[in-house]
């Protein structure tokens, strides 16, 4: 991961080199978006999520509340085959427990909310 910042608005730049699979993956299952006059790649929350459960800093933590907060569907069986992964490949057996936890959210009140959704 290359970490730069755009220094007229101070916007932080995450830049990946996608040296593994994963990374691979989450850049072919990106949506471009136009920003700034450029086509950027901006992953899929569920791919976001995965990033922000390895860096696993406190931002990130909150980072993810706010994903799932904020998305009414999510893979949730496709963040955990990928956390696992993660949390295998970097020793941290706790880390799908920890985010787990995270992508729990009250029932909607609301109809037409379906919540997110489980593949199996």
């Amino acid at each position: 991961m290359l970490l730069l910042r755009h220094d007229a608005t101070e916007t932080p730049i995450d830049i990946n080199q996608g040296r593994i699979p994963f990374e691979f993956l989450a850049v072919k299952r990106a949506k471009m978006k136009r920003r700034g006059g450029v086509n950027v790649p901006i992953p899929t929350p569920e791919d976001l999520i995965v990033m922000k459960a390895i860096a696993h800093r406190p931002k990130d933590l909150e980072d993810i509340r706010g994903i799932v907060g904020s998305q009414p569907r999510l893979d949730v069986e496709y963040i955990r085959k990928y956390v696992e992964k993660f949390g295998e490949a970097l020793d941290m057996p706790e880390l799908w427990k920890n985010v787990a936890a995270l992508l729990k959210r009250p029932p909607s009140t609301r109809k037409g909310k379906a919540g997110w959704t489980e593949k199996k």
